[in-house]
């Protein structure tokens, strides 16, 4: 590959869960780490975070979830929503994983596979996102199906959750509203579900009243915050995109990364990196390499970041992400898993 690196902030990340955790207070916080926790590595950040007093772990599928059990032993517990194969569920049932449940058909081929196991699930009501979960008007008799799996000992039904679009905070309360309404009525089919989980970063950052008993954090964890929003105080970006000089001309100096590396080409031209001299203009954007105004005194073997928390100027995840109209996440996530990550264990204090 072209030479650049991933340099993740072990210590900066645990400050921002501290933050994160004392934000998210009475509630738990569950960290996302889907994506190869969102490409930062996930076996490191599990470890750094189930040592920071993590107890949940958001997986989404099942190979993930198992990954995470073996790093964490039996202490995490550990959600995974999206919708497995039979031998994915098996798999995800030995781990001891929490299932999210959006479907119907999926909640019997659960049960079937539970063969009196009791697996702990989590209900998802469709709260006017339609990413998923069941619709509210299907809702009484799927609960009703439910409670009949409970007292049979196939399923466990310890939480009832949903997705917001948290595109308006009227659209944000409307969803609430019906995220209560399907409580109410799962606990009418007598159902006691102890975890209500609504929120996500955003809402949850901001919002007290959408926190319930858990928030799941993800992109904020990592310091990357929502397109078009302010970062919460003390959480920064926890990984820093750094490239060699590898040869220097009149006009332009050469950098060792490029679209192989998961660099988009849109970029070229539109943003500064941050190099010893400060920012300059990243002009051009080729597979393995890209140009770059240079500096005084630049050497080769000197490191220009392109993305990272802004110490040597370079901008955000998210403000290279609104540049080409998409979200910092997706910057991160399409990041080659071929660009070495390397972790410091730097100490920041935080406000826990």
């Amino acid at each position: 590959m072209s030479g650049a690196r991933l340099s993740v902030d072990l210590g900066r990340f645990r400050a921002n869960l501290r933050e994160l955790r004392r934000r998210a207070a009475p509630a738990e916080a569950m960290l996302v780490v889907k994506c190869d926790a969102y490409g930062h590595g996930l076996d490191r950040i599990v470890a750094a975070a189930a040592a920071e007093g993590v107890r949940w772990f958001g997986a989404f599928d099942s190979a993930t979830a198992v990954r995470v059990r073996k790093v964490t032993g039996d202490g995490a517990r550990i959600f995974a929503w999206v919708t497995m194969t039979d031998d994915e569920l098996t798999r995800a049932a030995q781990a001891s994983v929490t299932l999210g449940v959006g479907d119907a058909g999926y909640l019997e081929r659960i049960a079937a596979v539970s063969r009196g196991r009791a697996l702990p699930v989590h209900l998802k009501i469709d709260t006017g996102l339609h990413r998923s979960g069941i619709r509210p008007e299907a809702w009484g008799a799927f609960v009703q199906r439910a409670a009949e799996l409970e007292a049979a000992g196939e399923i466990r039904v310890d939480g009832v959750w949903s997705h917001i679009a948290e595109v308006s905070d009227r659209d944000d309360d409307i969803a609430r509203a019906a995220f209560l309404d399907a409580v109410s009525i799962a606990e009418a089919a007598g159902l006691r579900p102890t975890v209500r989980h609504l929120a996500a970063s955003a809402a949850g950052a901001a919002r007290p009243e959408f926190r319930f008993d858990l928030v799941r954090f993800g992109a904020f964890a990592y310091g990357i915050r929502s397109a078009g929003a302010p970062s919460p105080d003390g959480v920064v970006p926890t990984a820093t995109l750094l490239a060699p000089v590898i040869e220097i001309g009149e006009r332009a100096v050469t950098v060792g990364v490029g679209t192989l590396d998961g660099l988009p080409a849109t970029l070229a031209g539109c943003f500064d990196v941050g190099t010893p001299g400060g920012p300059r203009r990243l002009l051009r954007i080729d597979r393995v390499t890209s140009t770059v105004r240079p500096w005084p005194g630049v050497a080769v073997g000197d490191e220009v970041a392109v993305w990272g928390p802004g110490a040597l100027g370079e901008p955000s995840p998210t403000d290279l992400a609104e540049t080409i109209g998409t979200v910092g996440e997706e910057v991160m996530v399409r990041l080659s898993p071929l660009v070495p990550r390397e972790y410091r264990v730097r100490r920041h204090p935080g406000r826990g």
